[in-house]
């Protein structure tokens, strides 16, 4: 898979609940900084969006991925069915076609 369709895998197994999915996309010393929290390891970061993620039913509305190579770069909106929670941009790295870091930043 290129970067942009593991990126894209990585959405639909947030928002489809598909937990072994998502596991195999982000690799295991995966982490993520975010304004609320940082994420450090597949494992804390796949619990939390199994049993803590606040609000579980959301969907992400992709409206732009770029990538470069080993990189995306992804802006969206976040939905709760028909409402608009917030805008956010995501920036990917990738190894070995698997994410290893990702910056989340939300408005």
């Amino acid at each position: 898979m290129d970067s942009a369709t593991v990126v894209r895998r990585y959405y639909d197994a947030l928002d489809h609940h598909e937990y072994d999915a998502l596991e195999d996309v982000i690799a295991p010393d995966f982490v993520q900084r975010r304004p609320d929290r940082t994420f450090e390891g597949r494992e804390s970061f796949v619990r939390f969006m199994r049993e803590d993620r606040p609000n579980p039913d959301t969907g992400h509305e992709l409206e732009a991925v770029i990538a470069d190579g080993d990189r995306v770069a992804v802006r969206g909106r976040v939905f709760d069915g028909e409402t608009e929670l917030f805008e956010f941009a995501d920036f990917f790295d990738l190894e070995d076609g698997r994410i290893t870091g990702l910056e989340t930043y939300s408005r």
